[in-house]
């Protein structure tokens, strides 16, 4: 928030008006000219005020609104002749100096010198220097809040014990955002109340002398309630004036009941001690405040409506924008969420696990994703990028081409291929739209990885004795180049192994370049695996923490995506795979060959569904097959079967008629197995089914 020119004056040397630690206001010699907080001077024509008498606004007018205080809102006040028949006040902090004019007559000897009054209490502010001190300070201090909590605790800071003993601070439930336009009652939720604590009031006098004040110490009764303001009522008219009030007046006390509750009223000390100012945004009122001092403490003065006037606005206006950046802040959160996987899938033979930073708190949004698709066969793609930016723009952009490395994942294509379509995708989506990405294909069953890049930096393998490397795979060029061609490579995946898919917020900052964080990437994962020893690997979600933990106050420069992988993979014992030609007797023989493969597994009380669901699945593809069939058992946490074929249409599962002979296949798959599917190959399709490894009952 942008701070106001309120005042020119420089304050003593670590002195805060505006502190709640330093309750006296110190002033130097008076000044001469009133600032834009003060009162304006008269125009032409009208008749200006008796002398000596305080009015806070023009002369022989009512009570400016906050936006008529000083004009617009950065413009600087203008300049005012000085007053030869009002002497200004010694405040009664400061002692009166030496060719001063003597301070006005008051209603007692305490009022003109400050003595009098108890030790430790704040005494007011009786200078027009005092306020522009206090309000430029208390001003900063609201704009330092950059939320709404800030902001209202800045409020109250800032006032208590300075310009009152109490502050009550009451906002709309809920808080319209922008220009939305609220629905249904105007409702008021008390946000906070702050009053100078007992152990302060007390200090450097007797406790059991000086009592805290029945008044104040009913505040904390006064609890968070609503409080509904009803059209036509005295408290809707208080707000809908806008200028802040003496609660003396008939309209505003006349308005404490339905603001504080039934009651509440007689918490209010009388005699001008009481302010109760609206809260007015951009467009609306959005709250009320009240200022509250003690029956001890002098009255507040005319001026002082203007130092609650200033407050007020400059509070409102900050509430708005905290609202405001709080709901782009949640359009941001949930957009980046939707963006990104919400839980990690659990594919057989591979374990996952991933981390997301934002680059900062005020750039919640970026371009950096991470992805996992399980793909036929039991393999997974292992995806990671970043788009260039971190903006809603480069989210978006990430978006697309996710899911288009989701669609082209789908479609079963090989590594390089899919980066030769998302660098199609790219240039279509603009000329700018730039990107890194690295796409890897883990094949449980052959214990192997390929992998293609497009300009991302290196993965990082994690070997199960604690060794760790940078694989070495071509870097490509970036996607939205164009006209590149992408390489694949096969790399061993032993089992126990790590994968390490990060973008280059982890490994490249001001502070350091990419290849000295890749390096310092791989001695922390060696550091870390050293700690379990030599034949354990650690855990994958401890891994990933100490992996950020290796991050410095200054690396912070990009958002974080990081996918780790631990590759379980599947013995061959547990895998029974072979190929059937396309002829009738097809069905019978993967029946035998089902049989077997269970009986040696210990699982012959599968049988009977396994072959019942075998010889559906392979009837339907050598139905239409012109190759041979392939038919694969795998034993894990689960027994999955694939049949594979050359057809590409993909079954779908229909209610047979009654007097239909056929189409009961797929049917009799849905009802016994676990789970099943069917996924598109380049070569033609896979139809899979799971069944748990005991058998369930029928």
């Amino acid at each position: 928030m942008t701070e106001h020119p309120i005042s020119f004056e420089r304050p003593q040397p670590g002195a805060d008006p505006a502190d709640a630690r330093g309750a006296l206001l110190h002033t130097q010699a008076p000044v001469a000219t009133p600032s834009a907080a003060l009162p304006a001077q008269a125009r032409t024509g009208e008749t200006p005020s008796t002398p000596g008498t305080a009015t806070p606004c023009a002369k022989g007018k009512e009570p400016a609104s906050p936006s008529d205080i000083s004009g617009p809102e950065h413009s600087q006040p203008a300049a005012v002749e000085p007053d030869t028949h009002r002497p200004r006040p010694v405040p009664e902090s400061i002692p009166a100096q030496p060719g001063t004019e003597p301070d006005r007559p008051q209603d007692g000897p305490e009022r003109r010198t400050g003595q009098g009054l108890p030790p430790g209490r704040p005494t007011p502010m009786r200078r027009d220097g005092d306020r522009l001190r206090f309000v430029g300070a208390a001003t900063r201090r609201i704009a330092r809040g950059i939320d709404l909590d800030e902001i209202v605790m800045g409020l109250c800071r800032a006032t208590v014990p300075t310009f009152s003993d109490a502050i009550l601070v009451y906002l709309r439930d809920p808080l319209p955002v922008g220009d939305e336009r609220p629905t249904g009652p105007l409702v008021l939720r008390l946000r906070r109340t702050d009053r100078i604590p007992t152990e302060r009031d007390t200090e450097g006098f007797s406790p059991a002398l000086q009592p805290e004040p029945a008044e104040l110490s009913e505040l904390d009764t006064l609890g968070a309630e609503l409080c509904e303001v009803r059209p036509g009522s005295a408290l809707a008219e208080v707000l809908r004036g806008v200028r802040p009030v003496f609660t003396d007046a008939p309209g505003a006390h006349a308005a404490l009941p339905e603001l504080l509750g039934d009651g509440g009223e007689l918490a209010v000390p009388g005699g001008q001690r009481a302010i109760l100012a609206p809260l007015r945004g951009r467009r609306r009122v959005i709250g009320a405040a009240l200022f509250l001092r003690r029956p001890e403490r002098i009255p507040f003065e005319p001026d002082d409506l203007l130092v609650a006037a200033q407050l007020a606005t400059h509070s409102a206006l900050g509430i708005d924008k905290a609202v405001l950046y709080g709901r782009e802040a949640y359009i941001a959160d949930e957009l980046q969420r939707t963006m990104l996987p919400e839980t990690l899938p659990r594919p057989t033979g591979v374990r996952l696990a991933s981390r997301y930073l934002p680059a900062a708190e005020t750039a919640r949004v970026g371009g950096d994703w991470y992805d996992a698709i399980p793909l036929p066969g039991s393999r997974v793609a292992l995806v990671v990028g970043d788009v260039m930016g971190h903006s809603m723009t480069s989210a978006a952009i990430m978006g697309q081409l996710r899911t288009t490395a989701q669609t082209l994942a789908g479609l079963d294509l090989p590594p390089q291929e899919v980066l030769h379509h998302l660098d199609e995708q790219a240039q279509r989506l603009g000329t700018d739209r730039m990107a890194t990405c690295l796409y890897a294909v883990y094949d449980p069953v052959s214990h192997r990885i390929t992998i293609a890049n497009a300009g991302h930096p290196p993965p990082v393998l994690l070997h199960l004795g604690g060794r760790a490397e940078v694989l070495r795979v071509p870097p490509g060029a970036p996607i939205g180049v164009g006209g590149v061609d992408f390489e694949a490579v096969e790399l061993d995946a032993p089992a126990g192994a790590t994968l390490l898919l990060y973008t280059d917020g982890l490994v490249e900052s001001r502070l350091r370049d990419v290849w000295t964080g890749i390096e310092q990437l791989r001695e922390k994962l060696a550091a870390t695996a050293a700690l379990t020893g030599p034949d354990h690997p650690p855990p994958l979600e401890a891994l990933c923490d100490e992996v950020l933990d290796m991050l410095g106050p200054g690396d912070r420069d990009d958002d974080i995506a990081l996918l780790a992988a631990r590759f379980d993979g599947i013995a061959p014992s547990d895998v029974a795979y072979w190929f059937l030609e396309p002829e009738d007797a097809a069905p019978g023989r993967a029946r035998r060959l089902a049989r077997r493969a269970l009986a040696r597994w210990d699982m012959e009380d599968l049988s009977d569904s396994v072959e019942l669901l075998v010889s559906e699945v392979v009837t339907n593809a050598v139905r239409y097959a012109s190759r041979p069939v392939t038919l694969r058992l795998l034993r894990t946490d689960v027994l999955r079967c694939e049949v594979g074929d050359d057809v590409p249409q993909l079954p779908r599962l229909r209610q047979a008629r009654a007097t239909d002979e056929g189409g009961r296949g797929l049917y009799l798959v849905n009802r016994l197995a676990r789970r099943w599917g069917a996924t598109r190959l380049s070569t033609g399709k896979v139809v899979w089914f799971e069944l748990s490894k005991t058998a369930v009952p029928s």
